[in-house]
C-alpha cells in the first residue's frame, strides 16, 4: 500500500472525522444510542473504524460542539437528552394565524409531495405497515368521534422518515401538528359536528390514495396524491374561516 502523500494526509483524516462524526450522530438520531448512553470507549471505536485516536478526539470535539455528547473526564462520553426547542408546536395554535397556517401549507405542499415520491421509491415493508396502522387508527378515532390529530400527523411522519431524507422528517417535527389541528374542538376530543366529520372522511379518502401510490411503489402517483391532499387541505381550511360562525 502506496503511503498517503503529505499534503492529502489533512484532507483524509477530516473524511475520516466526518464518516465517524456522521456514523455515530445516525446512531443517536435513530435510538440505537440512547440519552444516558456511553459511547463506545476510544480503543473500541479506533479498531471499529481502524481511524487514529486523533479523528476519534476530533470527532468527540465536534459532537460535542453539536450538543449530542458530554465528556465526563475519567467516566467516558454520553449522549445527551435532545435541548427542547420551540416549535410552531411548542407555541401551540392559538398563537399562529390563520394567515401563518395557509403560509406553512403552502411550505407542506412543496415539501411532502415530494417526500411522498421519494417515500414511493425507498419505503420498506415496516414504513408500509407503520402508515396502514395510522391510517387505521384515523379511520376508527374518526368514526368513533375521537381526536384524529395524533393519527394524521403520525401519518405523514411516517412518510417523511420514509422518504430516507431525514430532513424531510425535520421540517414536519418543526412545524409540529399546529397545521393538522384545524378545528377547535378536534384538538380537545370532542364531537365534531357534521361538516368536521365529512372533512375528516374526505381526508381519509385522500390517505387512502397517498398509501397506495406508496405502496404500488409510484413515485407520481404518491406525488400528485400527496399535493392534492394537502392543497385540498388548505382550500377546506380557506373555506372553514369564510364560514359564518357555527357552521
Amino acid at each position: 500500500m502506496q503511503p498517503v502523500p503529505a499534503d492529502d494526509r489533512p484532507i483524509r483524516a477530516k473524511s475520516l472525522t466526518h464518516r465517524l462524526v456522521d456514523d455515530l450522530s445516525a446512531r443517536i438520531r435513530q435510538g440505537v444510542l440512547r440519552p444516558g448512553d456511553r459511547v463506545p470507549p476510544e480503543p473500541e471505536l479506533v479498531r471499529e473504524f481502524s481511524v487514529s485516536r486523533t479523528v476519534v478526539r476530533e470527532a468527540m470535539q465536534r459532537l460535542q460542539a453539536a450538543g449530542l455528547v458530554e465528556t465526563q473526564h475519567g467516566v467516558g462520553t454520553f449522549v445527551l437528552a435532545p435541548a427542547p426547542s420551540v416549535t410552531l408546536l411548542a407555541l401551540g395554535g392559538n398563537e399562529v394565524s390563520f394567515p401563518e397556517l395557509l403560509a406553512m401549507l403552502e411550505l407542506r405542499i412543496t415539501v411532502e409531495s415530494e417526500g411522498a415520491a421519494l417515500a414511493a421509491a425507498r419505503r420498506t415493508d415496516d414504513h408500509l405497515g407503520r402508515m396502514q396502522r395510522a391510517v387505521d387508527d384515523f379511520e376508527l378515532h374518526w368514526k368513533a368521534g375521537a381526536s384524529t390529530v395524533e393519527d394524521d400527523y403520525r401519518f405523514h411522519l411516517q412518510i417523511a422518515e420514509a422518504s430516507g431524507n431525514r430532513y424531510f422528517e425535520e421540517v414536519l417535527r418543526s412545524l409540529g401538528k399546529v397545521t393538522i389541528s384545524r378545528h377547535r374542538g378536534d384538538a380537545a376530543g370532542e364531537q365534531p359536528p357534521a361538516s368536521a366529520g365529512r372533512r375528516k372522511e374526505l381526508a381519509h379518502q385522500e390517505h387512502l390514495a397517498i398509501l397506495d401510490g406508496i405502496r404500488r411503489g409510484d413515485p407520481a402517483a404518491a406525488r400528485a396524491a400527496m399535493f392534492m391532499h394537502l392543497n385540498n387541505s388548505r382550500e377546506r381550511l380557506r373555506r372553514l374561516v369564510s364560514a359564518p360562525a357555527g357552521s
